[in-house]
């Protein structure tokens, strides 16, 4: 882990990073934000939305203060591979900018977009090794992150103690953003699609190990009718019998303004899950 730059903030510090990731074959670039003390401390996993980095979380959340004052760390990585040789796609819902949070299995992503080992393996490896954290981790995250936030952790529970999302992409295999994706990433057959769908997995019993999931969705959301679809996620649930606390705001958008008046709502929901 190279350590590029380091920022004191709320007591805390703050460090941009990069490592070298087997899954994806290339450099990956993230954030870190200790709290203050010696730790070792229990830390969050938070993934950003399309087009995003790991500064736009890291600049816009303001999440640090609460994520101080609950003794907590916060990993923000990037959203896909990039570089010389990675593929990419002039539109901004594909490639670069645009992982996904899966595995691609078709070219010529399949080279390098493996967001899904990334976050899962080489990430917490990288991360865990370099900082003072414990292997105790929940995971949060904002549209193509909120999805890969509520899949990751249904698909991985015995990594993540709670999960949460602000405006998550709830159905991929019903909305336009993830039937492109995944139909590039991961060709036409879209049986296997579903082991990538937030909505379906609910529906499977496959959150029985969180005691809840927040959701929260502003309704001034531009996307939410034909990208988001949030009812989907809460049917789902119901149908199912999982606890899942969705709350819709009045007026918001789906910006980062929507997200810093929330999120430190989201930090204590994760420090109590966290002990």
């Amino acid at each position: 882990m190279d350590i590029t730059k380091t920022h004191r903030v709320h007591g805390g510090a703050l460090a941009y990073a990069h490592h070298q990731s087997a899954a994806t074959g290339t450099k990956m670039t993230l954030s870190v934000f200790t709290p203050p003390g010696e730790g070792p401390f229990p830390y969050l996993i938070w993934l950003s939305g399309l087009t995003c980095t790991e500064d736009n979380f890291t600049t816009k959340a303001g999440a640090y203060e609460a994520a101080a004052r609950h003794g907590v760390a916060i990993v923000a990585p990037d959203t896909s591979p990039r570089g010389e040789g990675v593929a990419d796609d002039p539109a901004y819902d594909l490639g670069q900018g645009a992982g996904f949070y899966i595995d691609a299995t078709q070219a010529p992503w399949a080279a390098h977009f493996k967001m899904e080992s990334y976050v899962t393996r080489d990430l917490i490896a990288a991360v865990e090794a370099a900082f003072p954290l414990q292997a105790r981790r929940s995971i949060l995250g904002h549209s193509m992150g909120g999805h890969g936030a509520l899949t990751l952790a249904m698909k991985h529970p015995n990594l993540f103690r709670g999960v949460s999302a602000f405006a998550p992409i709830s159905s991929p295999t019903r909305c336009p953003w993830g039937e492109k994706a995944f139909s590039a990433y991961l060709g036409a057959d879209r049986e296997t699609w579903k082991a990538h769908d937030s909505a379906l997995l609910i529906e499977a019993g496959k959150a029985k190990p969180f005691d809840d999931i927040l959701i929260d969705q502003g309704l001034g959301d531009p996307f939410l009718e034909n990208q988001l679809k949030l009812d989907l996620l809460e049917a789902a649930a119901a149908k199912a019998g999982q606890k899942l606390t969705l709350r819709r705001h009045e007026g918001y958008d789906h910006s980062y303004f929507f997200m810093a008046t929330y999120i430190a709502e989201h930090v204590a929901f994760h420090a109590a899950r966290l002990g």
